[in-house]
């Protein structure tokens, strides 16, 4: 008989505001930004726990240090068939580079679905790991990003050795 999976949390302190990372024994589900439209609620029946996550943890402390650019950790990101092949293309992106919603389009073989890629981008439960801060405007213009604007500048600063890291 299976048992049940439980759902597990930490927070996580970063230079962005205080990360919650939520999952289970096996793989990261969900990382909620401090403040705007992603801002995650712990659910009462998630056990808070930093043990599961002592891996992801290390990885973002390295990450932000700038000594970290590819992330090495299960996840499993809940959505449609659809949000999972975006989300999937989007791990394709290299740190250090961007690409547009349309880019992404063609990439998983769906040339007109540029506006439901922006949509699925945006459901993303897994920013930063899922790297959806490196998807930009054709024009090379910052758009939407559920952490807020400033939270992706930094991201891609962080990423862009070149640039001096601005504070956020």
């Amino acid at each position: 008989m299976a048992t049940a999976s439980h759902t597990y949390y930490t927070k996580f302190s970063a230079p962005i505001g205080d990360l919650l990372i939520a999952g289970t024994e096996n793989a990261v589900t969900q990382i909620g930004f401090p403040t705007h439209t992603t801002k995650s609620t712990v659910q009462s029946h998630w056990i808070q726990s930093a043990e599961p996550f002592r891996d992801i943890c290390r990885q973002l402390e390295l990450y932000f240090q700038q000594r970290l650019t590819r992330f090495d950790v299960p996840l499993e990101p809940e959505g449609t068939e659809f949000q999972q092949q975006v989300w999937q293309e989007l791990q394709q992106i290299p740190f250090g580079e961007t690409a547009s919603y349309s880019d992404i389009a063609y990439a998983i073989g769906n040339p007109q679905a540029t506006r439901a890629v922006g949509s699925a981008n945006g459901s993303n439960p897994i920013p930063i790991l899922i790297p959806c801060h490196r998807v930009i405007g054709r024009d090379g213009s910052l758009t939407g990003f559920g952490g807020g604007l400033p939270i992706k500048r930094f991201l891609l600063q962080l990423e862009d050795h070149e640039q001096m890291l601005l504070p956020f």
